[in-house]
Parts: C-alpha cells; sequence; structure tokens
C-alpha cells in the first residue's frame, strides 16, 4: 500500500488570502476572454477557410477549450 500526501497550501494572513483570491479571479477572466475570443474568431469561419486549416465545425467548442486552458 503507498500513502500520498498532499502537500496543502495556505496563504498566511488576510493579506494573502485576498491575493489568492484575486490572482484566481485574474486567471479565471483571462481564460474566459481566451475562450470567447477564440470560439468567435473560429465561429466567425467559413466552412471551407476552417477545412482549409484542417479544422471541423464540430471542434471549435474543443479548441476554444484548449485556448483557455494555455492562458
Amino acid at each position: 500500500m503507498t500513502q500520498t500526501l498532499l502537500a496543502v497550501t495556505r496563504p498566511a494572513g488576510l493579506a494573502a488570502t485576498f491575493r489568492a483570491i484575486r490572482d484566481d479571479l485574474a486567471l479565471r477572466a483571462r481564460r474566459r476572454a481566451a475562450y470567447r475570443r477564440t470560439l468567435a474568431d473560429l465561429s466567425a469561419m467559413s466552412d471551407r477557410d476552417l477545412a482549409d486549416i484542417g479544422i471541423a465545425r464540430f471542434m471549435i467548442e474543443d479548441i476554444a477549450a484548449e485556448a483557455a486552458a494555455r492562458a
């Protein structure tokens, strides 16, 4: 049987907690913006243009999610 120890990081103090919350919200906002921008850009393209770059229309949401994860 193996034991796994999880490292739990806790901000020290109220100010650090608020900084962590702010940073998390900023990250979520960047990811949401990247998702929406990618989704809008690819959705605006014609099927032919998408095919030229190797993307099928049903792939757009997955590609937008990948872009958001990298943001």
